[in-house]
């Protein structure tokens, strides 16, 4: 009897030892940015490849509007849909970002104390529920606690594929905005010498350059969609796909049997009805 005492209070201690380490020790450490740092550093570089493109997007919209005419309006008008779009992907970087602090602090300030409390009170008065209920808590404390450094990991293995057609996409965009520019100012140029008496094969030649420009723009526009996709993938499906693993994992793991014989409930109700229906006939 004496030695039950003893191990029963050896739990006890090492419970609440573990509650107070779990809140002056764990909260303040898996909270801070130094813990998170390879995290945060892959976040900081899809964040720095969101506002790349983005700004890639909205310059090579305002490029197209310098080509004469309305043939490229449409065009500038889709990049400008893709620039908002970055937006998006944008603000779901940076909720993962503060998701990445907080959840540490919800796990190891709130329920990991709050299971070790539940484990005690199980020592105390031997209520075996209350040993699950607080297996159960911690363990769904650390999936939250993991759910957004693997959806980074996965994120980051699909992304590493695509990202030279990322780094192509940005490149290309400045490189035909260069183009727009000099070619706008050269058709200037080129009218400005018609109306003063040029041969109208120049006319020509920058008929020939916007449309040229134009084709070009055309196909900037595919490579933005395509790293657009690549960006939401990434950055909002493969996040939701792993919390939503994670949240059926949980599911299947805090599930709880009750104690409940549903045949018997059944048949009850079923004797209680058909006995009200034969007393009302009589």
């Amino acid at each position: 009897m004496e030695i039950l005492l003893q191990k029963k209070i050896l739990r006890v201690i090492v419970s609440l030892v573990l509650a107070l380490v779990s809140v002056v020790f764990l909260s303040g450490l898996t909270s801070s940015p130094e813990f998170h740092k390879s995290t945060l550093a892959a976040l900081e570089e899809k964040q720095s490849t969101v506002l790349e493109l983005s700004a890639a997007s909205a310059a090579a919209s305002a490029a197209i509007t310098l080509i004469p005419g309305d043939v490229a309006t449409p065009i500038a008008n889709k990049l400008a849909d893709l620039s908002s779009h970055f937006i998006l992907v944008l603000c779901a970087i940076l909720l993962e970002k503060y998701l990445l602090t907080i959840t540490g602090t919800i796990t190891f300030s709130l329920l990991v104390p709050l299971a070790c409390i539940l484990y005690v009170m199980y020592v105390l008065f031997d209520w075996k529920s209350l040993q699950t209920l607080a297996t159960k808590l911690a363990l769904f404390g650390l999936l939250i606690f993991f759910v957004i450094p693997a959806s980074v990991h996965v994120s980051d293995m699909i992304e590493a594929t695509y990202q030279t057609s990322i780094e192509a996409t940005i490149d290309t965009a400045a490189t035909i905005v260069d183009e727009i520019e000099e070619d706008a100012d050269s058709s200037e140029k080129d009218d400005d010498g018609f109306l003063a008496g040029l041969v109208s094969s120049v006319t020509e030649s920058v008929t020939g350059a916007i449309s040229r420009i134009t084709d070009k723009a055309g196909e900037m526009v595919n490579r933005f969609i395509e790293a657009l996709a690549i960006m939401l993938v990434t950055c909002c499906i493969i996040p939701i796909l792993v919390l939503l693993s994670f949240v059926w994992f949980a599911k299947i793991l805090l599930a709880v049997d009750l104690p409940i014989n549903y045949f018997s409930i059944h048949q009850g109700i079923k004797n209680n009805l058909f006995a009200k229906k034969t007393k009302n006939a009589q």
